[in-house]
């Protein structure tokens, strides 16, 4: 059995959770719809992967949640992972749609509530993406890039690439001739295709489904590279509020919603099949990959 990383977690990583944490605390401060208006409901925080653009299936997902809580709904959005996740082990959100190098880094204060399932499995990839017509077929070529990366807590954007220097006895800021992060994944494909950067790290899921709507941005980049099939993004809250009534019955709207027309076409929308439950083991390849970034470090 593996020890818990949470145990063994970078102090950088600690003291983003904290800055986290007063960003959170500041935000709740300020004019702005205050997440403690809604704890008689259920706040629900959501990471950038939904762009603001996204209304309509925002509002629609709020309405499905509604419906089968029977509870008012507050979808609370941050720009980072470290502010969605720092109201989650604080509280100050019921439950939210994490990453999961985030989850397994706060393993020991985090409980699973559901795991989407894509293209029937709770696993997605990352991707190493270039510019459609550069060649070549090796990660190495990337040597001395621009590169794009998602978020500093992000797997796909930012831990798979990272780990994979390391295994090569290298780093991103050793690899690379510079990166930056665009806080958002359509940002990196963005990134790519306008040359920006050089090459970028990438959620597959976003790509894919990228791919279905966007063909004209996603056709002016490629896939280079696909990481091995890692959990997927989850649903998680604070341990201590797993039991509570609110979270329980947003588990259970989440694992019902393929069977609701509502739920449907919000799925649908998602590109997702449903959600399922799941055991903190689904995300073993993550807590590898932490540790394998620990001992370089």
């Amino acid at each position: 059995m593996r020890s818990s990383p949470a145990s063994h977690v970078p102090t950088i990583a600690r003291r983003r959770l904290l800055q986290g944490l007063a960003s959170a605390t500041l935000a709740s401060a300020l004019p702005r719809p205050a997440i403690a208006s809604t704890r008689s409901g259920l706040a629900f925080g959501l990471t950038p992967v939904f762009r603001d653009s996204d209304l309509d299936l925002l509002d629609r997902l709020r309405a499905y949640l509604e419906k089968s809580t029977g509870l008012p709904v507050d979808l609370v959005s941050r720009r980072t992972y470290q502010e969605i996740t720092a109201l989650v082990v604080s509280g100050q959100v019921d439950a939210a749609w994490i990453c999961g190098y985030p989850f397994v880094q706060y393993e020991e204060e985090l409980s699973l509530v559901a795991v989407p399932v894509w293209r029937q499995q709770p696993r997605y990839q990352s991707y190493l993406i270039v510019d459609r017509d550069r060649p070549g077929s090796d990660w190495r070529m990337l040597r001395g890039d621009v590169h794009a990366l998602s978020d500093p807590d992000s797997n796909s954007g930012y831990l798979v690439t990272a780990a994979l220097l390391a295994e090569a006895g290298e780093s991103v800021g050793s690899f690379f001739r510079s990166s930056f992060y665009t806080y958002g994944h359509r940002n990196v494909v963005r990134a790519v295709a306008s040359g920006l950067a050089g090459s970028g790290s990438v959620d597959g899921y976003v790509w894919e489904v990228m791919q279905e709507l966007e063909p004209k941005l996603t056709g002016q980049t490629r896939v280079l590279r696909a990481s091995e099939w890692l959990g997927f993004p989850p649903i998680a809250s604070a341990r201590g509020a797993a039991g509570s009534a609110a979270t329980q019955l947003l588990r259970d709207a989440l694992l019902a919603m393929q069977t609701d027309p509502l739920g449907r076409e919000v799925l649908s929308m998602l590109r997702l099949d449903g959600f399922a439950a799941a055991e903190p083991d689904l995300y073993a390849g993550i807590a590898g990959m932490v540790d394998q970034l620990r001992r370089a470090t």
